[in-house]
């Protein structure tokens, strides 16, 4: 079978600005099945929500599957050397739309045939998969699930899933987030273990097709031999920890890159090899990224194989600096000389004393709405008085990021003269320590709230 399923997914799907994830990779790899018949179900979402461009990709993927076990077994216009395959399609309850057969066009004419419409019933359509197989066939079982929802009628189907696999069913499951969410947890509590490499999701119903056909393309191989998997992470990560392989072994190269190489897999018998590591965010920009800039799988099998390219949403603060820090002036020294004489233009005196310089941040706030900030300063002398030392009033600009976030206010300057040292020290001298108070205030500027108008009377 060569390399039947491979993956990448990440722990969490948003991070702080400087926060950290677990990168999870995965194969599973099985022997040829010329030499190792297997028998098929493909369990077929056709619910309501598969209605259009959904039902008619999972229609493309599931033939090209066919196709592609017809070329690997060796048939033509049938299923060869002993494999076979079997459709199962579910909505409100199952319907076992063939037998385990090897007819390639009556499993096609299966497929087209599906119509959508009701609710979505996985624990029927896990009972009808494994009731075709014939549990005196000496051949390998695999049911592939295709979903796009949640189950919504009929008995919980992790309990059926369980049984499946307890008689040595292989389940795979191909997840499509539909219009109705999906919960991957519950594919991976269907699948077989490891998760990740029994698990595949995608948001985009184009990608069906591919993803059909990337576990049938490697069913012809004779598992894998000579891995070698190069992953290398996009420029705002950075690897801060590499757990030992299940299988292999996996190096860093540099702190963006990870070379994972692996003997043999799934030759004698379908294994699973996973690779767990840890990245931090080191970039400055929030936004949704890429965690890996690139993956390159090689195997002397020549086995097709493509990792998923997880995202990961990150938050950081939004950065306001109210006072332009002072405008600098250009030098060159040049070599060989003992000196440098330079003339730096005019700096004017603000006034003899010191410069305050504080950072605040604004917590919660929503998108959309700018917001005026004071920033007040006073000085306390030794009996415990204050006095006026100064106040900035200024406006933050609005943020247009999805949800409320907290705003990083930077650089906020006070002058504050020594002869108006109050805070006890004698003589005044710019050494003497100084007692300040600082508060802020803060409120939102834009808001929908209007004043209710008044009757109008003649």
């Amino acid at each position: 079978m060569g390399v039947t399923n491979s993956n990448k997914v990440i722990s969490t799907d948003r991070i702080a600005c400087d926060g950290s994830l677990r990168v999870t990779l995965a194969l599973t790899a099985a022997p040829d099945i010329l030499t190792n018949p297997t028998d098929i179900v493909l369990a077929l979402d056709r619910s309501g929500s598969m209605a259009g461009e959904p039902l008619a990709n999972v229609k493309l993927g599931a033939k090209t599957f066919i196709d592609i076990i017809e070329k690997a077994t060796g048939g033509s216009g049938q299923i060869g050397s002993g494999s076979r395959i079997g459709v199962v399609s579910f909505a409100t309850s199952a319907t076992d739309d063939t037998q385990l057969i090897t007819s390639v066009d009556a499993l096609k004419a299966a497929v087209d045939a599906l119509s959508s419409g009701g609710s979505t019933n996985h624990a029927d359509a896990f009972a009808k998969a494994t009731q075709l197989f014939d549990p005196m066939s000496g051949n390998a079982r695999v049911i592939v699930m295709f979903t796009d929802g949640n189950t919504t009628t009929g008995a919980p189907p992790a309990p059926v899933a369980a049984a499946a696999r307890a008689q040595g069913i292989i389940i795979y499951c191909i997840g499509l987030i539909g219009s109705d969410g999906l919960d991957v947890n519950a594919l991976n509590e269907w699948a077989t273990d490891p998760d990740a490499s029994h698990v595949a999701v995608t948001p985009d119903a184009a990608d069906l097709e591919a993803l059909f056909a990337e576990l049938a393309a490697n069913i012809s191989k004779t598992g894998a031999t000579d891995i070698v998997i190069n992953e290398v992470l996009s420029a705002d990560f950075a690897i801060t920890s590499l757990n030992p392989p299940t299988r292999g072994s996996a190096s860093t190269l540099d702190s963006h890159t990870i070379r994972w190489t692996i003997p043999a897999l799934g030759v004698t018998d379908s294994e699973s090899a996973v690779l767990e590591f840890f990245v931090r965010h080191t970039g400055q920009e929030p936004g949704e990224k890429l965690v890996n800039e690139s993956i390159e799988y090689t195997d002397a099998e020549g086995n097709l194989v493509v990792f998923p390219k997880p995202k990961v949403t990150v938050d950081c603060d939004v950065v306001v600096q109210p006072d332009p820090c002072p405008v600098p002036v250009d030098l060159v020294a040049e070599g060989c000389k003992d000196t440098v004489l330079v003339d730096m233009g005019d700096v004017y005196l603000e006034s003899q004393g010191r410069i305050l310089q504080l950072d605040v941040t604004v917590k919660n706030v929503c998108p959309g709405k700018r917001v005026a900030l004071a920033a007040i300063l006073t000085e306390v002398d030794e009996n415990g008085m204050e006095y006026q030392r100064g106040m900035k009033v200024m406006t933050l600009p609005a943020h247009n990021a999805p949800a409320c976030r907290d705003v990083r206010v930077k650089c906020i300057k006070f002058v504050v003269p020594e002869d108006l040292d109050v805070s006890g020290g004698s003589p005044v001298s710019l050494c003497n320590p100084r007692n300040f108070k600082a508060r802020f205030l803060a409120n939102v500027i834009d808001t929908d709230y209007r004043c209710c108008e008044s009757p109008i009377t003649e």
